[in-house]
């Protein structure tokens, strides 16, 4: 069975609250708006993972719990994985290289630079993820393992303001 992954950004973040560290910034308003829509979009294409794996960040797990409810996956089944949180490409595919086999479906919800520049290194053509889209990825393997560069086809590109309804 071919791997799948879901590459997901977090939704819009607030920046009210100087006082608050990057990793405790909460959604605003838009990206709590954003969240359930997008996962939405996904259900409607039959795009659910079997797994979510998200950065621990407040921001990112926030995002991935509106998708979870829309997916009606249980919150207690995220998995949390520090090394997403400010990961580079590189960190990101170590990340999706130890990614349990038993899963061929998997939303990962990150961050940028990391998610666009991973997005590009599996098929190069995304300028740039913004807040809250989703980048859909088949690979020709049924191990995690064997994902490496150039190895990816992107299936599906999607964000809030595409235009899609």
């Amino acid at each position: 069975m071919a791997k799948q992954l879901l590459l997901i950004r977090h939704a819009k973040s607030d920046w009210g609250n100087a006082g608050l560290s990057d990793f405790d910034r909460p959604l605003n308003k838009r990206g709590k708006a954003n969240a359930p829509e997008m996962a939405e979009r996904l259900s409607k294409k039959k795009i659910v993972p079997q797994q979510i794996v998200s950065s621990p960040a407040l921001r990112a797990l926030t995002t991935a719990k509106f998708f979870a409810d829309t997916w009606q996956i249980p919150l207690k089944n995220i998995k949390l994985k520090s090394d997403i949180y400010e990961a580079s490409a590189r960190t990101l595919l170590s990340v999706i290289n130890n990614l349990d086999n038993q899963f061929d479906k998997i939303a990962l919800f990150g961050h940028n630079p990391g998610l666009t520049g991973l997005a590009n290194y599996f098929d190069g053509n995304i300028d740039n993820m913004p807040t809250c889209s989703a980048v859909y990825i088949e690979f020709p393997f049924d191990d995690w393992k064997m994902i490496s560069a150039d190895t990816g086809k992107v299936l599906l590109f999607d964000y809030p303001k595409s235009g899609e309804d």
